[in-house]
């Protein structure tokens, strides 16, 4: 009885804490800002502190601004409504709904087991294979569609291991890793090239729309190539070292993987009609700037992600009825974490509201004026303000305000206008605490494996690496490959 009064209690003030820093920031207004931006932030620390004690539902958090922002002057409820329906919405649901149509037809099993018999059985050797594969991936995908392509293959994996290790009490740990490994990797693989990741391609049109200078393909890889490989690595070892799972490898599990093969059989065609619209789906990924090239017409993420979930209501799944049964049907999208969409909308609408506001634009006024005009301090102040402000606001966004003003920073204490947008580009892509810093840390959420607290606490010492890696490379490295300015 007492446990459950000191939860009551526990949950009572959580509900609070939002209210409470809501009225401080809305009747003190102690940073001294116009109304509309202490509107803003009121809004914003309210957001911010359900999400972090998850007083009501993350979801629920998110769709506060349709009631607020407009109630409150901010914006129109038209303006307030459309960030809900930005294409990053429309990318996660259709490579959700892809991932149904995998899970459904049970293709994510068969890879899965693949995965496991290449890797072996041990669940140290089983993570590190997910973060190399997911790592390499992000690379040449987008974070998020590798975010997709994976998670439903990590959670059959998991499926597997939990039926070989029921009672293990370590079995959580390994779960918990995977989720977490293929977020993060997914992250950390996507910054080691420009098309990557958003944030990197955002920064690089700023360069070039700004200078007239395209950033090379090559040498963007020289300096975030090693962050990039470091980052997967420390990972690995973070998280076997804060979540060991104690599974070691063993004969008879192997021979279970065997044996659930040869259980599943050939391939159905249901099964193949999954695989041919999936292995599309990446290739259109793969091969959109090719595709673009020609002039004809323009492919992005979003178009290719509900392309093909559309085509999984359209194909018929071969058995049976013939042309009667699709791949997919309305009633199994019920099995979607549409809450997810509305978290990530709920962060674009209050990104949107804090850099309209100028909250942003004053937030990089004050680091320029406490650097104390000192470069290696600038680099260090952008790195950790980028990443922690990622954790809250979408990382495009971010980088499309931070980019003009940390340049211009650059250019008021004379230095190298990369030394400063290169970093806080890169930071903005290692957001590693929140479920709403990236895509990919939304997704796996979602998946139940994983624990707000757990998620802060590995996220919390992924970023100081991240910190201490982009700034040392940034500083000691980055000024012989980027040359723009003297």
């Amino acid at each position: 009885m007492k446990k459950q009064s000191s939860s009551t209690f526990l949950s009572q003030l959580a509900l609070l804490s939002g209210p409470v820093l809501f009225s401080l920031v809305l009747f003190i207004n102690p940073f001294g800002l116009d109304p509309i931006a202490r509107n803003v932030l009121s809004v914003a620390v309210l957001m911010i502190a359900w999400w972090g004690t998850e007083a009501i539902p993350m979801p629920a958090v998110s769709i506060l601004p349709l009631v607020l922002f407009p109630l409150m002057g901010i914006s129109n409820i038209k303006d307030t409504a459309a960030p809900y329906a930005n294409e990053v919405i429309f990318l996660i649901m259709g490579g959700f709904m892809i991932g149904l149509a995998i899970e459904k037809w049970k293709l994510h099993t068969r890879i899965a087991l693949s995965i496991v018999q290449f890797t072996g059985t041990g669940g140290n050797r089983i993570i590190l294979g997910f973060i190399l594969a997911t790592g390499f991936i992000s690379m040449w995908l987008s974070n998020t569609a590798t975010t997709m392509m994976m998670y439903p293959i990590a959670i059959s994996v998991i499926s597997v291991v939990y039926a070989k290790h029921d009672g293990n009490p370590y079995i959580r740990n390994f779960a918990l890793s995977i989720m977490l490994a293929i977020a993060y990797a997914s992250n950390f693989g996507g910054i080691a090239t420009i098309i990557g990741t958003p944030p990197n391609v955002a920064y690089a049109s700023f360069i070039s729309k700004k200078y007239g200078v395209d950033i090379s393909f090559f040498d963007w890889m020289l300096v975030a190539m090693p962050i990039s490989i470091l980052l997967l690595l420390s990972l690995f070892v973070v998280l076997i070292k804060m979540f060991p799972n104690k599974i070691g490898a063993n004969q008879e599990m192997q021979t279970m993987i065997k044996s659930e093969m040869r259980a599943l059989g050939p391939m159905t065609v249901p099964e193949k009609r999954v695989l041919i619209i999936f292995i599309t789906t990446a290739l259109l990924w793969i091969t959109r700037d090719l595709i673009n090239k020609n002039g004809f017409f323009r492919l992005d993420d979003s178009m290719i992600a509900v392309f093909g979930a559309l085509l999984m209501f359209i194909v018929p799944a071969g058995i049976d009825n013939g042309w009667t049964d699709k791949i997919l049907d309305w009633p199994d999208t019920s099995k979607m974490a549409w809450g997810i969409l509305l978290l990530f909308g709920g962060g674009i609408t209050l990104a949107t509201g804090l850099e309209n506001a100028g909250i942003i634009a004053k937030v990089g006024e004050w680091l320029a004026g406490y650097s104390g005009g000192s470069v290696i301090y600038l680099v260090l102040l952008i790195v950790v303000l980028s990443i922690f402000i990622s954790e809250f606001m979408s990382n495009v966004a971010q980088v499309i305000v931070f980019a003009p003003l940390v340049t211009a920073i650059a250019e008021a204490v004379g230095a190298n206008p990369f030394m400063l947008g290169v970093p806080m580009a890169l930071a903005a892509s290692c957001a590693s605490m929140m479920p709403m810093g990236t895509p990919p840390n939304a997704i796996i959420f979602s998946s139940g494996y994983v624990r707000l607290k757990d998620m802060l606490k590995a996220g919390f010492v992924m970023n100081l690496i991240s910190i201490v890696l982009i700034m040392l490379f940034s500083y000691f490295v980055l000024p012989y490959v980027f040359a723009l300015a003297k």
